[in-house]
């Protein structure tokens, strides 16, 4: 619980209250990753001590700072000056030392669990998420119900009958699931809360374990691997010594910044260390086939962490970890796809001239504006690696099911069948799943779902799906859960095979054929296709444009010309004709 004191005078008129909804309503995290070319790419880590009272009320009108009086008027008012006067003075006195008392107002507010957003103490369910306050979601996950206090859905009590009394054990054999994940990940959080909670927040995997715990899928249906930390060795094959070693100073810093929005304490080089060691030896672990695929429920997240610098919240590069000790393992190709909300720079970085790995993201784009700033369809990699980066860069928000599954059918499943890999890693962010206050698109777990089902044919079913972002409690733990329920092997249910894209999509997935068919045959047949329904869609729309503005001329005319008898006949006529349509 949250306090703010205010001055009463500072609540005149009513002003302060509607600033206050207004900011209320206000989504802070829009601006938490932001762009910053320049900021820590020396592996540095800054510390400093930030005013951590400010809230959210903020901008609130005071009263002016001077009481001049207004000179008097010499000349005798009749009643239409005085009505016509602004304000004019009722007495002589002079009030030039009138102070207004000094009274303590308390507002209390209180951060929603599921999105993190601010609500006003006399509202139990939040503004944004409608998620209650009181919320069982971190002892139940997306089971929990959202509009009573510590709930379950009926969803959720049939789960949980289901399971309470079945505990089936679980062999560590070539045909489980298994699961990387360990409490001490938990210890990485920020040290002092500012005017928000971090998004990167421990919660997001307390969350998924409580959903995983429900359903009775872990423990239960998958058996974990044992956590080890990575070694120095390890990480150097991927990060700068600068890098590594900026990110160990912060265990002897009680709180550090990377950059302004990627925080560190001195547990945080520690989860870092354990959640690329789990990610490293699941893949191994699966290529060499004792475990028929995997997940990786780890923090802090990895696919912007670059070669020189940690940033987006990210410390190291988990997938890359993951792909090396992979080949390592045997495996002489490896696919990455990443379809985080965000484009993972950090992962394009280490594999740009590589090309026994393939780097595939889906991400938002929007002409470079969203954050990272990098992941144009333009960026196909360097120094002989051209092709072996695939960015498909969406231009606007809001992105859902149809899009995603269309732009993997046309272009991230014909290049992944091309190139052949021998291991598939998924930087699974679900910051791009409904709901979510970062990334504002529309995916639901049963698109993310179909993805995994359709990356799942390749490599000889050899995948590890790891964790990256996802900042709304609710969607990523029911996408994580989904996602694994298709590695246990279930059906992914609802089937999106005959997908229609938006104008948007349809637009990004040919700007990404058009680049990609220098470097992957496979795309031609598609590009042709699809660039033909494009041009029989735009001469279709041009027509009906050009219906719609003559006739629309044509009627605005006679309206106020001398057809007007005839404008109001035709316009009587074409309302008869729409509804007969």
């Amino acid at each position: 619980m949250v306090t703010e004191t205010l001055q009463p005078n500072r609540l005149a008129n009513g002003e302060a209250e509607n600033s206050l909804h207004k900011e209320s309503f206000h989504n802070p995290l829009q601006d938490s990753k932001r762009r910053r070319r320049n900021s820590g790419t020396d592996g540095t880590v800054t510390t400093y001590n930030e005013n951590c009272t400010e809230g959210y009320v903020v901008g609130l009108p005071g009263p002016d700072a001077t009481n001049e009086k207004k000179a008097r008027v010499q000349r005798e008012m009749t009643v239409q000056d005085m009505y016509n006067q602004e304000s004019f003075d009722d007495d002589d006195e002079d009030d030039s030392d009138w102070e207004p008392i000094q009274k303590h107002v308390e507002i209390m507010k209180w951060f929603c669990t599921n999105c993190t957003m601010v609500n006003l103490d006399d509202v139990v369910r939040c503004d944004i998420c409608g998620e209650h306050k009181e919320s069982g979601i971190l002892s139940h996950g997306f089971f929990a119900s959202p509009s009573s206090q510590d709930g379950l859905t009926d969803v959720g009590l049939e789960v949980k009958d289901r399971y309470k009394d079945s505990h089936p054990g679980i062999s560590q054999s070539g045909s489980c699931t298994a699961i990387g994940f360990d409490e001490r990940m938990l210890l990485h959080s920020e040290v002092e809360m500012k005017s928000h909670p971090h998004p990167e927040r421990p919660d997001r995997l307390r969350a998924i374990a409580a959903s995983l715990a429900t359903a009775g899928i872990f423990p239960g249906r998958c058996y974990p691997i044992t956590a080890r930390e990575i070694t120095r060795e390890e990480l150097e094959m991927i990060h700068s010594s600068e890098q590594i070693e900026a990110v160990e100073l912060t265990s002897r810093i009680h709180a550090s910044y990377f950059t302004p929005d990627t925080y560190a304490n001195e547990h945080s080089a520690r989860a870092a260390r354990l959640a690329a060691g789990l990610c490293a030896d699941l893949a191994a672990t699966i290529f060499s086939g004792r475990a028929k695929n995997g997940f990786a429920l780890v923090r802090p997240p990895g696919h912007h962490a670059g070669v020189r610098q940690s940033m987006g919240f990210c410390l190291h590069n988990n997938a890359a970890v993951a792909a090396l000790a992979a080949q390592a393992a045997g495996a002489k190709k490896v696919l990455i796809v990443d379809w985080d909300v965000h484009h993972g720079n950090g992962t394009q970085e280490i594999f740009e001239q590589n090309k026994s790995v393939l780097y595939i993201s889906l991400h938002r784009h929007e002409g470079g504006r969203f954050y990272p700033g990098t992941g144009a369809a333009n960026e196909v990699g360097t120094e002989g690696a051209e092709g072996y980066c695939v960015n498909v860069p969406w231009s606007r928000g809001g992105v859902g099911d149809n899009d995603y599954v269309f732009a993997f059918q046309n272009v991230v499943l014909p290049i992944a069948s091309e190139f052949a890999p021998d291991f598939t890693i998924i930087s699974a962010g679900f910051d791009a799943a409904r709901g979510d206050p970062l990334g504002c698109c529309d995916v639901t777990p049963a698109g993310y779902a179909q993805m995994t089902h359709m990356l799942n044919a390749f490599s000889g079913g050899k995948l590890l799906v790891i964790l990256e972002g996802g900042y709304n409690l609710r969607s990523i733990s029911s996408s994580a859960t989904s996602v694994i329920k298709v590695l246990l092997g279930e059906n992914p249910g609802c089937e999106l095979d005959h997908c229609v894209p938006s104008k948007a999509g349809l637009q990004t997935v040919l700007e990404v054929l058009k680049i990609q068919t220098n470097f992957w045959h496979s795309l031609e047949s598609n590009y042709t296709k699809l660039q033909s329904q494009w041009e029989i869609y735009i001469c279709e729309n041009k027509r009906k444009q050009i219906k719609k503005v003559r006739r629309a001329d044509a009627l605005i005319w006679w309206k106020w010309g001398k057809k007007r008898l005839l404008y109001h006949i035709l316009k009587r006529h074409h309302r008869l004709k729409s509804k007969e349509c």
